[in-house]
C-alpha cells in the first residue's frame, strides 16, 4: 500500500510523534505504516514543548518547524540532537544579535520564518566582508571557520531556527535569554 510523504492516509500534514497536549487534555493517535502510534495535534498548537521544552534527539521526530519556531520565545533552544546534527530554536529581539561567532568544526544552516535581519560573515573577526539582508524565507549557510553573526534589524522579534552539522550545544540546551546564553557558553553575562 502507498503512504503519502506526510504520514498516514488523511492524517493532518502538520504532526510530530511524542506527547502533546491540546484542549481537550489528551493527545490524538493514528496508527502508522510501521505499527507504531503517531500523536498529532487536533487544533493549532503545534509547538509540543510550550511549557516543558524537550531535546527529541536522537529519536525519530517530526514537527511542523514553522510553526514551532514562530511559538518559540527563547533565544535559543535545542529541540533535536543526533551524533551529526542538531535544530535549535531562537528568538531575537528588536536590535538584539546572536553575537559574533565561528564554529571551527561545524557548518551552519539558518532559516529565518518571522522578521528581519542583516548576516554578516568572514575569514577574520575584524574583517566581516560578507553581509547580506535577510526576511522571512531566507536561508543562510554558514561554513565551518567562518566569523559571523546576526541581528534583528526589525520591529518585531526575529524568529528562526538553526541547524548545525554536527552539534555545537549540549544536549537539551534551554536559553531564555542572550545573558543565559552567555553566562553558559563563556561563565560571563
Amino acid at each position: 500500500m502507498y503512504y503519502p510523504p506526510y504520514g498516514y492516509p488523511n492524517q493532518p500534514r502538520n504532526y510530530w510523534n511524542g506527547s502533546m497536549q491540546h484542549s481537550a487534555g489528551n493527545p490524538t493517535y493514528q496508527p502508522c505504516p510501521n505499527g507504531a502510534m503517531q500523536a498529532y495535534p487536533s487544533h493549532h498548537n503545534y509547538f509540543p514543548y510550550q511549557t516543558a521544552p524537550t531535546d527529541y534527539g536522537p529519536q525519530p521526530f517530526v514537527l511542523n518547524i514553522d510553526e514551532a519556531t514562530k511559538q518559540n520565545n527563547t533565544f535559543r533552544t535545542a529541540i533535536w540532537t543526533g551524533t551529526y546534527l542538531q535544530a535549535t530554536l531562537m528568538s531575537l529581539q528588536p536590535g538584539e544579535s546572536i553575537g559574533l561567532e565561528i564554529h571551527p568544526d561545524v557548518d551552519q544552516f539558518i532559516r529565518i520564518e518571522q522578521g528581519e535581519g542583516i548576516t554578516q560573515m568572514g575569514k577574520q573577526k575584524d574583517r566581516l566582508d560578507f553581509q547580506a539582508a535577510v526576511a522571512e524565507d531566507s536561508a543562510i549557510f554558514i561554513p565551518a571557520g567562518a566569523w559571523h553573526n546576526l541581528t534583528n534589524t526589525g520591529r518585531i522579534p526575529l524568529k528562526l531556527y538553526s541547524i548545525y552539522a554536527p552539534p555545537n550545544h549540549p544536549f537539551g540546551t534551554i536559553h531564555p535569554t542572550k545573558a543565559a546564553a552567555m553566562a553558559a557558553e563563556y561563565g560571563t553575562e
